[in-house]
């Protein structure tokens, strides 16, 4: 079903990597790192990394990869390198990743809105639309 809904929006999922599932957690030390430079620059290694994982089959836990991903983005993959040599930001991926295991996620993608909503798996449009409107009519 993601697949489909993928498509619909202009995403093609690798069929390399139907069969395979990798570690992702040093992609999300480095999205930590990203989202310390910005929400843009995060945003920008998230869809490098989802290009790679899912749109081309490669694997997030090849180094090579990772910084390829990481050049992609515009940032500093001597950084990136160090970061991942070592295991800065471990501590804080495994507090999130603890966090959001407390509020029931138990699915990808999941989306949470004004810290209130949940919109868990490979969702339409529209449920993302009603949600959203939903929270926003709350807030106001």
């Amino acid at each position: 079903m993601i697949r489909e809904r993928g498509e619909a929006v202009g995403f093609a999922f690798s069929p390399q990597g139907r069969d395979r599932i990798w570690n992702t957690f040093n992609a999300h030390r480095l999205l930590y790192w990203a989202g310390e430079q910005g929400a843009a620059q995060q945003l920008a290694l998230k869809k490098a990394l989802l290009q790679a994982y899912h749109g081309e089959g490669r694997s997030t836990e090849d180094k090579a990869v990772l910084l390829a991903a990481v050049e992609q983005a515009g940032l500093d993959t001597a950084r990136a390198g160090e970061i991942l040599a070592g295991e800065e930001f471990a501590g804080e991926v495994k507090a999130r990743e603890r966090r959001f295991q407390q509020l029931g996620i138990s699915a990808v993608p999941s989306v949470i809105l004004n810290d209130k909503y949940l919109v868990q798996g490979g969702q339409p449009p529209e449920l993302f639309q009603q949600a959203l409107q939903q929270a926003a009519a709350e807030a106001a």
